[in-house]
């Protein structure tokens, strides 16, 4: 992504801590920010603050004579690709809702040409206020991107709705902003992470996939416009924003929520490690040490992928193939054997757990390899191989 130019506008809030955090994000991955303060935000975090994140002045008075003509409620937004308020207090709301222009911050809401996006941060009694619930319908309506907000523990000890999303969250929503909408209105249903079989109640069998690589391909269907269902195996990783996600534990979990989902999906894309077997004789209770090794007895997991792309209706499958040697001929195979559009080939022993990946796509016309990238930037490439798949004529 070419380097944006991001207008941040910081309200009085105890989450303009997180603001700071936000400014960092923007400023590590190569944007340009200039921040706006209003009075009340100037209390809670100093603009010298921002200005030494930023590398910019820091703008608080509607009468900043800094800008050409005096006119920073002009010529700030002017330069802007994004104006984000993070946080957006309820007061804020508030004025963007009514066109209010009685401070630098809302008056640049005012008079902007760039996209805006707020991201609220409220006590849950203020959020849940019906003339603030009204005021963010009326912002929404009018095309204005809210972000969040999150629930959990609140600065004044109460706890729900009405947090401020993390820096990072916001900054990732903001990202997405820019990204095309190859996939706007297709409903994508992902498999990511491992699965667990268990032995007994405290042990059981599974495998090293962080579901990173699954994970990211969630983020970047979601902001290439897809509604996204993502089926996770037991991971340490949070839930990304804008999704749902569904939590499972065993191969059959897995297919049970795969399959009650399927039917309504345009897109399958099965990127999990599920296991290939389960335990037939689990222990009911924990086996003792002193009892003897136990003989486990295995038998086969139905395969996801296979059942999916087999339906009468099938989604447009894509199938991912971890292999430790003979990468591209036992890959071809099972997209073969599988009947399968797009899979993708990666080495088990380069990808699993790893935050890099090197894949190769696999389709009728070929194989198509892709240099080492991050997960997220691989996960973007893949989305733009699918998006180009589902918008080529069908074939008779």
């Amino acid at each position: 992504m070419t380097a944006k130019r991001i207008l941040l506008g910081v309200t009085g809030g105890v989450a303009a801590y997180k603001a700071a955090e936000l400014t960092r994000l923007f400023v590590k991955a190569g944007h340009h920010i200039e921040v706006v303060m209003t009075e009340a935000a100037t209390r809670f975090v100093t603009p010298l603050t921002f200005q030494a994140l930023s590398g910019h002045a820091v703008y608080t008075d509607l009468w900043d004579e800094r800008p050409a003509g005096g006119m920073a409620h002009i010529d700030l937004s002017r330069r802007a690709d994004l104006f984000l308020i993070a946080p957006a207090s309820a007061d804020t709301l508030f004025k963007l809702a009514h066109g209010a222009c009685d401070n630098l911050l809302s008056t640049l809401a005012a008079a902007r040409t760039c996209p805006l996006a707020v991201a609220p941060a409220m006590n849950r009694q203020m959020w849940e206020n019906a003339p603030n619930q009204r005021n963010i319908a009326t912002l929404k309506a009018d095309g204005v991107h809210v972000f969040g907000p999150a629930s959990g523990a609140q600065a004044c000890g109460e706890i729900g709705a009405g947090r401020m999303l993390e820096a990072a969250e916001i900054f990732e929503q903001a990202m997405a902003l820019f990204e095309e909408k190859r996939l706007q209105g297709r409903k994508v249903l992902i498999t990511a992470g491992p699965t667990y079989e268990p032995i007994d109640t405290v042990r059981g069998i599974t495998n090293i996939s962080s579901g990173k690589m699954g994970y990211a391909l969630a983020r970047a269907c979601r902001d290439a416009g897809a509604h996204v269902t993502l089926v996770s195996g037991p991971t340490g990783m949070p839930a990304p924003t804008g999704l749902t996600r569904i939590d499972v534990q065993s191969a059959r979990e897995m297919y049970d929520a795969v399959l009650q989902n399927a039917g309504k999906s345009d897109v399958f894309i099965a990127v999990a490690a599920v296991a290939d077997y389960r335990i037939k004789n689990r222990a009911e209770h924990k086996i003792k040490k002193g009892d003897g090794a136990p003989a486990l007895e295995l038998e086969e997991n139905p395969d996801i992928l296979a059942t999916v792309a087999s339906l009468p209706a099938a989604p447009f499958c894509v199938g991912f193939a971890a292999e430790s040697q003979h990468l591209l001929t036992f890959a071809e195979a099972k997209r073969q054997r599988k009947k399968l559009p797009l899979l993708v080939a990666n080495l088990a022993q380069q990808a699993m757990g790893a935050d890099d990946n090197e894949v190769t796509l696999l389709d009728d016309a070929g194989a198509h390899p892709l240099p080492v990238m991050g997960k997220p930037d691989v996960a973007r490439a893949i989305v733009q191989h699918l998006a180009a798949m589902l918008s080529q004529p069908s074939k008779p």
